[in-house]
């Protein structure tokens, strides 16, 4: 009845999402940025790595949606690469300045996707119309959206997901993402009508470094040695709330 996706930072990430019943996974690098391109490397092994479905976001950087000529050639050449490694779907979406669906830079993309399916990403959730950024990615042949509602999370975007979902009928899923969780993820498919969700599920990993330099700080200042990764734990628990 529902399908749930997993954004993974990295392969073992991809495998725990596996472990914990996910069927999909969406495989990002630059968490902190809001998810970008993973590398060859990490595409080709986590593909080695599980038999769930595994989705690949197109996004050559953090910030905005508006992209130039230049990052526009190395998104069709990600996705080039994406699909010869045997991506099942691609994650990806485009804007203009006002804040529409950039149908000319879309289409583009979709050509070089071919029949791999397309996911509209939260580029959805910085549209200034998002009823009309609806119909604009039907019309362009996605197979899904991943939106938070316009909202931070997706439990204060539930209203707009609920119409999203209504007005999309069987054309495109509707995919709730952004602050999805054990405690809450029964009652967004309640409100929202949704099947199908995205989270991430991670916890934070200690490192297993012994010597730590204490004056240069790698990543967060909080905790400079630390990562986080999902869990099976977490993936489970999740899926089984409902």
């Amino acid at each position: 009845m529902y399908r749930f996706e997993i954004c993974a930072n990295s392969v073992v990430s991809c495998l725990a999402a596996q472990e914990g019943g996910a069927h999909r996974v969406e495989l990002c690098a630059g968490i902190p940025e809001g998810g970008t391109t993973p590398s060859y490397g990490m595409i080709r092994s986590a593909r080695e790595s599980i038999s769930i479905g595994l989705n690949v976001i197109i996004r050559p950087r953090g910030g905005d949606f508006l992209y130039s000529k230049e990052e526009i050639r190395e998104m069709v050449y990600d996705i080039r690469t994406a699909r010869e490694l045997g991506a099942d779907g691609l994650v990806f979406g485009c804007l203009t300045p006002k804040g529409a669906v950039d149908m000319e830079t879309m289409k583009t993309l979709m050509d070089a996707a071919g029949d791999t399916p397309v996911t509209f990403h939260r580029a959805f959730d910085h549209s200034a119309a998002p009823l009309k950024a609806l119909e604009d990615i039907v019309s362009l042949g996605c197979a899904r959206i991943l939106t938070s509602g316009c909202k931070p999370t997706a439990p204060e975007g539930a209203s707009l997901l609920a119409e999203l979902v209504e007005k999309a009928g069987d054309r495109i899923i509707i995919m709730p993402g952004c602050g999805v969780k054990e405690n809450n993820i029964a009652e967004i498919a309640r409100l929202t009508g949704a099947r199908e969700f995205h989270f991430s599920a991670r916890e934070p990993v200690e490192s297993g470094m012994i010597f730590r330099n204490p004056e240069v700080a790698m990543g967060s200042e909080d905790d400079p040695y630390g990562t986080v990764r999902t869990t099976a734990r977490r993936v489970a628990a999740t899926i089984a709330s409902f």
